[in-house]
């Protein structure tokens, strides 16, 4: 962890570089199943985080919330900043037979205000941070699959079947 603070001018809110956005547009999203969910309701699109620090994980993570090539950390230390490109604000990795997330930013996963009409987190509208959430508990619990394979793409069975699915006949 860089034990500093993220900020990225061109993927944050306007005025607020701490405020980190990743989305499919500004493709800042990594190719996960945290990402992906178990399908297009679970889908993640639009996500904020609230500074925090940047971080790079072994080589068998996988980045879902890459940082892009113009952030910076700032140290909280030292006077001035260093390039964050490369590196992310959350991973998730298979280790040995368990599964393990690792995010450089808490609040994303938080229900907070910062004052009386700054929501933050879950909190926060427009955000898919409630289902970044679910996702990562998802994916952590088994319910999505450990790789990169096409998990949007199985059915579930948790769902009951189908409606174009054939009925049992009478």
């Amino acid at each position: 962890m860089s034990q500093g603070q993220a900020t990225d001018p061109l993927n944050s809110i306007p005025g607020v570089p701490g405020r980190l956005i990743f989305s499919r547009e500004n493709g800042l999203f990594g190719d996960h199943p945290i990402v992906r969910g178990r399908g297009a309701s679970e889908r993640l699109n639009f996500v904020v985080t609230y500074g925090g620090q940047s971080l790079k994980g072994p080589k068998e993570g996988v980045p879902f919330l890459r940082l892009g090539d113009s952030a910076r950390d700032r140290s909280l230390v030292e006077k001035g900043t260093v390039s964050a490109a490369g590196r992310c604000q959350g991973l998730a990795l298979v280790h040995g037979k368990g599964r393990v997330v690792v995010l450089g930013e808490a609040a994303v996963l938080s229900a907070q205000f910062f004052g009386p009409e700054q929501p933050v987190g879950m909190n926060d509208p427009g955000t898919d941070n409630r289902q970044l959430a679910l996702n990562i508990m998802h994916w952590l619990s088994g319910l999505l699959p450990a790789g990169s394979e096409a998990a949007a793409e199985k059915p579930r069975s948790d769902r009951g079947p189908s409606p174009s699915a054939p009925r049992p006949g009478p």
